[in-house]
């Protein structure tokens, strides 16, 4: 597996249009692993949830630089893979759902709840228009129609 400290020599940080984001410097291969995600483990909400990633039982990773930037995408070229190194310890690996060129944005897709999610900017063919759970797409669809009528 990676080691930390060599992210800067796969991966960069740029501007985008959406903030900051992650850029591969040299090529991946489908289901090579990207890099590791570090950060802080939180055991409550006080970490801004547009960063911070679900670990399930009331705890999230609030990562650092530069996996904290993966932007959203509804046809993403990463995902995160969550390993237990030790028991009650995940570490969350990023990896290459498809090859990826040098100079490439990587993204994943956030899979945000109905309840949370917001309008997409991806620009991806296949865009949701909402950052949410492909499977919450229709349950976003009704409950903003429902909203519309109460108006």
């Amino acid at each position: 597996m990676q080691r930390q400290q060599d992210w800067r020599q796969r991966v960069d940080l740029r501007a985008t249009r959406v903030g900051k984001g992650v850029f591969a410097l040299r090529p991946f291969r489908k289901g090579q692993v990207v890099g590791q995600m570090h950060g802080t483990v939180v055991a409550d909400d006080t970490c801004d949830p547009r960063y911070c990633v679900d670990l399930g039982e009331d705890c999230v990773l609030d990562p650092r630089a530069p996996f904290r930037y993966l932007n959203h995408s509804c046809e993403p070229n990463c995902e995160l893979v969550e390993h237990d190194a030790e028991p009650g310890c995940p570490q969350i690996w990023v990896y290459a759902l498809r090859g990826i060129r040098p100079a490439a944005q990587l993204t994943i897709d956030y899979a945000w709840s109905a309840a949370a999610a917001i309008e997409c900017l991806c620009g991806a063919p296949s865009c949701r228009g909402w950052i949410v759970d492909a499977d919450q797409l229709a349950t976003l669809k009704r409950q903003r129609r429902s909203r519309s009528f109460a108006l």
